[in-house]
């Protein structure tokens, strides 16, 4: 089952950014300074791009970013949504918590996500649980396949950095997709094998390793405290005690110039640099104003990096191709 077609220069928006405050307990898992108005403009924006993919989730503010979604989309019926479900969310307290294994859940979390983003379909549903066990993981992609069936979902995946998981679905009919972390920082190697060898589809989030490969951070800036880049989970890497992390910074300044060739921007590199790696990529690149999403959008009309451009990158990028998948 193919939902896009073979695609050098394919990209959507990540909306995990437009949803704002959402936690865990006290731990901030939004990113700060969200504006619904602004939101809606970076929707358009995209859309008058040519970008007509958008990934959000049950999650993202708590529900917020579907409503915005939803809202920002009227009429515009050929945009495509990938939504995400699994974990705990209430919409009322902004509280994101535990993962969801019950599969009695299922159909129900489908159906509010429907109500929020006024669709009568989805076009890829995927479980939001990255770690979560096989065993407990089949019953709810056979919930899926029912909602498959029913009509309510086009197709389904998984936002997952574990090759095995990927690989443990990948056989079901309605599976087509896999979410999983990617950027200059970070490759995926076994990973991006794995779907090409099966024929899904590879959406790439944090392709801009949490905006620090925008540009627009230096060792001078600090992010707010409610912001989840400064929450100092063991999972955001990119930047430490609400500041870019100087390991990164420096990795970054060692292939600056290199991800700027042919005018690019810093943001347009990065993208290409996906595109560079494997076209079948597609970049879910997060924005939370026009001014963002517009810059990203701008790598569609460079394309990949040329091979001598990614080759030398590698020579300056330190990579450990051995290393365990873990959660991204």
């Amino acid at each position: 089952m193919t939902l896009f077609e073979p695609n050098t220069n394919l990209m959507g928006m990540g909306c995990w950014p437009i949803g704002g405050e959402m936690h865990n307990g006290d731990v901030s898992l939004g990113y700060s300074r969200s504006d619904d108005a602004e939101a809606i403009r970076a929707i358009h924006a995209a859309l008058d791009a040519g970008i007509n993919l958008f990934d959000t989730a049950a999650a993202y503010g708590a529900g917020h970013a579907d409503r915005l979604l939803a809202q920002a989309l009227r009429g515009r019926g050929e945009a495509m949504i990938v939504t995400k479900i699994g974990l705990q969310v209430d919409e009322a307290t902004k509280q994101v918590t535990a993962p969801d294994p019950d599969p009695a859940h299922v159909m129900p979390a489908i159906d509010r996500c429907l109500d929020r983003l006024e669709r009568e379909c989805i076009d890829i549903l995927l479980l939001h649980v990255n770690d979560m066990g096989l065993a407990v993981a089949e019953p709810l992609f056979d919930q899926m396949e029912s909602a498959r069936a029913a009509g309510k979902i086009r197709a389904y995946g998984w936002s997952t950095d574990f090759t095995a998981s990927a690989e443990a679905m990948a056989d079901r009919d309605g599976f087509v997709a896999v979410e999983h972390a990617m950027n200059v920082f970070l490759d995926a190697p076994r990973m991006q094998a794995a779907l090409d060898a099966r024929g899904l589809t590879p959406l790439i989030r944090s392709p801009l390793a949490m905006g620090l490969l925008g540009g627009g951070y230096g060792a001078d800036s600090v992010l707010p405290g409610d912001d989840v880049r400064a929450s100092d989970q063991n999972w955001v890497a990119y930047f430490r005690h609400g500041r870019p992390n100087p390991e990164f910074l420096a990795r970054l300044d060692a292939v600056r110039e290199l991800l700027q060739s042919g005018g690019r921007s810093l943001a347009q590199g990065a993208i290409c640099w996906l595109w560079g790696r494997s076209p079948a990529c597609i970049p879910l690149p997060g924005a939370r104003t026009a001014v963002q999403i517009l810059d990203s959008a701008g790598a569609m009309s460079h394309g990949p990096l040329p091979p001598v451009v990614m080759t030398e990158i590698e020579t300056l990028m330190p990579r450990t191709p051995d290393s365990e998948d873990r959660a991204r």
